[in-house]
């Protein structure tokens, strides 16, 4: 059993999804575990992670649009406005969503469907930095 344990950054140039797929399979490929479980772990409690087709962007914007309208921008609505109107609606939004995804790996590869792929959810308006966690055990 192998077990390698790392971190990755990435730029969330935006509030919305950013593919990190070919990150995170161009980290694993590097790796020496050909078969076993990633695991990614948000670091953050104002972005998330998530599975989600990658063929379709309307399928991205609908996603955006569908989260903005659930958990709108409205100050009034929030006592917690430390960092600005985006600040506490991120929070909510994390919230409801997750902070770790995990993979099944097979051959060296992401064992993700067709049109799958694995999106950092940025909650904040302003570009950030994240960071994510993670764990590959394996043979």
């Amino acid at each position: 059993m192998i077990q390698v344990r790392d971190r990755l950054s990435f730029r969330a140039p935006r509030q919305g999804l950013l593919e990190i797929t070919g990150g995170i399979a161009a980290w694993l490929a590097r790796q020496a575990v050909r078969d076993g479980l990633l695991t990614l772990f948000l670091r953050h409690t104002s972005a998330s992670l998530t599975i989600q087709e990658n063929a379709d962007p309307d399928v991205q914007r609908d996603l955006e649009a569908f989260l903005a309208k659930l958990v709108p921008e409205d100050p009034a609505l929030y006592r917690h406005r430390a960092e600005g109107p985006d600040d506490m609606p991120a929070h909510i939004k994390a919230a409801l969503t997750q902070s770790q995804l995990s993979v099944p790996v097979e051959g060296g590869r992401l064992l993700l469907g067709t049109w799958q792929g694995i999106y950092l959810f940025e909650h904040r308006r302003r570009p950030r930095d994240r960071e994510i966690a993670l764990h590959l055990l394996g043979e």
